[in-house]
């Protein structure tokens, strides 16, 4: 299964041939869609339709079934629809072949031109910003970074005591005897024995986090990312009180990590960040509307191409399910406008997204009612 990533983009952005083939159709992880097959049924109908627009071009079937042989071989590979995302995308041309299955669910769709149609892939890259997970617990420490499709493992042990004993020493138990942890439900601790031993044992959970802060702070001090903690809750509240991080999340995964898989805390930790990250799309309509007008923002496709060739554009919002053709002549600037998608022409709005991204603007892909100016197919909030 290959990951997406910004090169493919790039990769993908580069390669222009006579007849480059893009499918996208919504997949299923489990359950009867995969029993019945319909997820290769679903990428049969699209490459009939493929075949069909290839017909049309003047190809025979022989030359037309060598191009999509690659796709073929997929529709009848049982194996590779066992193990599906929510959505799969596949890129052909005549020397050229990948198929990315993505946590994306798309309508199903295809194009053939002269290059790829990358556009449905954009809401992988936005709203889907980094943060860091720490799990926490007196004898196990992990740093993860996230993003809404990936979890990467951090290391860190030689930066911090993995251990309580490593900060308190060895002999912590012996020295207080009185105390006592009891793990109930997801991992709630309960102190017992006189109030000096427990201010002791918490005094020396203190130590340990504040040796664990100054640790990380060691990679973190630069950083920007929101970092979530998953720990129990006595625990986060001692941390909190000497963690030198600016961007500690307020809340906290409760679950027990000794007791949570990792790609489980990984879902948990989305879901609890979500909200977080789409304030940024909310801020960018709320900037476009207030430039509107201004000389900062544009909805005209005939400006907004050459300012992605430019670098020009922050935040670009397209209307879903909806395309604006024609040719642009990059020597003049000139975009000229079409009906229909022809030989010679191309998806303007695929083009301008493309170039926002690879020059790290980002592309939100938006329903008609929720686009911040919607008498327009796009609109674009400039850098300058």
């Amino acid at each position: 299964m290959a990951i997406l990533t910004k090169q493919d983009i790039e990769q993908l952005s580069s390669i222009h041939s006579a007849f480059c083939i893009s499918i996208f159709i919504p997949t299923h992880r489990a359950g009867k869609e995969v029993i019945e097959k319909l997820d290769a049924k679903a990428l049969k109908n699209e490459l009939k339709a493929v075949k069909t627009k290839l017909g049309k071009e003047e190809l025979s079937v022989k030359e037309i079934d060598d191009l999509v042989h690659p796709i073929q071989q997929l529709i009848d590979n049982t194996g590779f629809w066992r193990y599906q995302s929510d959505g799969l995308a596949i890129f052909l041309s005549k020397s050229f072949f990948k198929a990315f299955t993505v946590p994306v669910r798309f309508e199903a769709f295809n194009y053939v031109a002269n290059s790829f149609y990358l556009s449905p892939l954009m809401p992988m890259f936005v709203g889907d910003g980094s943060f860091y997970l720490l799990t926490l617990e007196l004898e196990d420490v992990k740093l993860y970074e996230m993003t809404r499709h990936s979890i990467t493992d951090v290391i860190v042990n030689d930066l911090i005591p993995a251990r309580l004993e490593e900060s308190v020493g060895y002999d912590y138990e012996e020295k207080n005897l009185q105390f006592r942890t009891q793990k109930e439900g997801y991992g709630a601790a309960t102190f017992h024995g006189h109030a000096e031993s427990d201010r002791a044992r918490k005094n020396e959970i203190t130590r340990h986090f504040r040796a664990i802060d100054k640790g990380l702070m060691t990679i973190l001090n630069d950083k920007k990312l929101p970092m979530l903690i998953a720990s129990q809750d006595y625990l986060f509240s001692i941390y909190k009180k000497v963690n030198t991080y600016k961007h500690l999340q307020k809340n906290h995964i409760t679950n027990d990590p000794v007791e949570t898989d990792k790609f489980l805390l990984h879902e948990i930790a989305w879901e609890m960040m979500a909200p977080v990250f789409d304030e940024e799309r909310k801020e960018k309509i709320e900037a476009f509307k207030q430039y509107e007008g201004k000389g900062k923002t544009s909805s005209d496709i005939k400006q907004i191409v050459p300012a992605a060739f430019h670098g020009k554009i922050d935040t670009l919002f397209i209307e879903n399910r909806e395309d604006i053709f024609g040719i642009y002549h990059t020597k003049k600037e000139k975009v000229e406008i079409r009906k229909n998608l022809e030989k010679t022409n191309v998806s303007l709005l695929n083009m301008a997204a493309i170039k926002t991204f690879l020059q790290d603007g980002k592309v939100y892909l938006l329903e008609k009612d929720d686009m911040p100016n919607p008498y327009s197919k796009i609109n674009a909030l400039y850098r300058y």
